[in-house]
């Protein structure tokens, strides 16, 4: 094992003030050896996983990045509630600056991983440690790349004084690519589904897919998000590889839509798994009213809702698109649920099946119609969307979600291999895949396939997972306008990339900002 050390210079300052001014008296600096090889590496990997969980988990910082600056979800502002400044609507309607507080704590969190996983590569891990470091280090650079187009690096064992270097688009897919090569891949262990423990970590299928994500957007990222680059075949091959890998793995389309989402350790789609704070709770409590019961302390946070033009990309009853009920057909009709699943919509219950009022009094009815402004919303405006349940303590009282949410799952691989297939020129074989999630779905099949076929099957099967930015601006959506996005900035390509953080690049040289801000 190496031994490194890193060669820190510290400085202590005893300063004395006066009205007038200030006075540095004295500073005496003093070398620190940090030895890498004391680490404890299994205590860090377990360390960098539950940081992961912990940020991604919520509602807000990356989710929000990633969610709410799309077309699937958004957060009224209900009179006083939910305003915080405006920093969910300016999320939505792309008026962000480098100072939203968000955009910060997402970037710091994501380079905060990077950091940690470069400093267990230093600590000399054994092959499936190094495997496990170089699969979360490649997730955090993936997400950096994606989302501000520049990622930098530190060396751990360099001086602390030492800017961060920043890698280019290429440096930096370069080093995914390295990150998750056959050899690192094949040092992790199979996990198939029903593992909890095995799918809370890094495995040969969780790498797999990231490896199969990482290519479908490859053209993408090396182009700063333009939608105008062309996908490389081999990226699609690539792409169609590894998701086939990742079936013989086990993994297979559970039948059960919201069944995956009120088991998810246990189904057979999960494929990376994360944890932190109270489980799923955020994922109900943000789109519950204040007096739905269906959870612990007290109701709902009422805030998060979805636009009528994004419901209507899903079949209802006879096709109408506008069922009566809080009920969604399009993605597993659950009779006799006072929530609902998928859809919250119409007239809405608590959990002895009473109808709900809203606080004025009026019967809580979760409208279609939305106010023209982002503010101003009552407390009923907007369909919900909810995929993980309550579920009931052991004492059949209202509880929380699944401990867990899935990052990763299979029914996304699988559209990934049908879009690589489409992509390369195979649109029969994707039709045929895509039908077939649909048929298991009860969905009727598509006669033909486009890209706004595909995009809006992804917007139907993986709604409120994570990833509905990227695959908007890998089909050219993002750009759109949509309800109350700014229309300052429909078309500019310059929203493409969220800014660097003021803070970051005020104290980095070498940090350059985004076009734009």
């Amino acid at each position: 094992m190496k031994n490194f050390k890193n060669i820190l210079l510290t400085s202590l300052a005893v300063t004395a003030f006066s009205c007038t001014d200030l006075e540095v008296e004295e500073i005496d600096s003093e070398v620190i050896e940090q030895d890498f090889s004391t680490v404890n590496v299994g205590e860090n990997l377990t360390g960098l996983y539950n940081t992961f969980g912990g940020f991604m988990i919520y509602q807000d910082n990356t989710y929000a990045l990633m969610s709410l600056s799309g077309d699937e979800h958004l957060v009224p502002t209900r009179g006083t509630d939910w305003g915080d400044g405006g920093v969910w609507r300016q999320i939505h309607q792309h008026s962000w600056n480098s100072s939203h507080p968000q955009i910060l704590n997402s970037w710091n969190g994501l380079n905060g991983m990077t950091f940690s996983a470069n400093q267990i590569l230093l600590s000399g891990p054994d092959a499936q440690e190094e495997a496990e470091a170089r699969y979360m280090r490649a997730l955090a650079t993936f997400l950096i790349l994606d989302l501000w187009g520049k990622v930098p690096d530190r060396d751990p064992s360099a001086p602390v004084i030492e800017d961060p270097i920043i890698l280019s688009r290429e440096e930096a897919v370069a080093r995914i690519t390295e990150d998750l090569s056959d050899s690192h891949i094949n040092s992790l262990p199979s996990a198939g589904p029903g593992n909890p423990d095995g799918l809370r970590v890094a495995s040969k299928a969780s790498a797999l897919f990231l490896r199969a994500k990482f290519h479908l957007n490859k053209h993408i990222l090396l182009n700063g998000g333009s939608s105008g680059a062309t996908a490389e075949n081999a990226d699609m091959q690539q792409v169609i590889s590894d998701v086939d890998a990742i079936t013989a793995e086990g993994f297979s389309i559970q039948d059960d839509y919201f069944g995956i989402f009120e088991d998810p350790a246990m189904s057979s789609e999960a494929i990376y798994i994360i944890t932190g704070g109270d489980g799923s709770t955020p994922r109900i409590a943000n789109t519950l009213h204040y007096n739905h019961n269906f959870i612990l302390n007290g109701g709902g946070w009422n805030g998060f809702a979805t636009t009528s033009e994004f419901y209507a990309l899903f079949e209802g009853p006879d096709d109408t698109n506008a069922p009566e009920s809080g009920q969604e057909e399009r993605r597993g009709y659950v009779p006799d649920d006072n929530l609902g699943r998928g859809m919250l919509f119409g007239q809405q219950y608590n959990f002895e099946g009473e109808a709900l009022e809203t606080r004025g009094g009026s019967p809580l009815f979760f409208t279609r119609d939305m106010p023209e402004e982002i503010t101003g919303h009552g407390e009923a405006t907007g369909i919900r969307l909810i995929k993980y349940p309550p579920q009931l303590t052991e004492a059949g009282d209202p509880g929380v979600g699944p401990p867990f949410q899935i990052f990763f799952r299979y029914s996304d691989a699988w559209l990934m291999k049908a879009e690589a297939l489409y992509r390369s020129g195979n649109t029969g074989q994707a039709l045929t895949m895509i039908n077939e999630l649909r048929s298991v779905r009860d969905a009727s099949p598509l006669t033909g396939l486009t890209d706004e076929d595909i995009i809006d099957e992804r917007g139907r099967e993986l709604y409120i997972e994570f990833w509905r930015r990227q695959d908007l601006i890998r089909f050219g959506d993002y750009l759109e306008p949509w309800l109350y996005k700014d229309q300052s900035a429909v078309n500019d390509e310059n929203r493409l990339l969220f800014p660097i953080p003021i803070t970051a690049v005020s104290t980095n040289p070498n940090l350059e900002q985004n076009p734009g801000y």
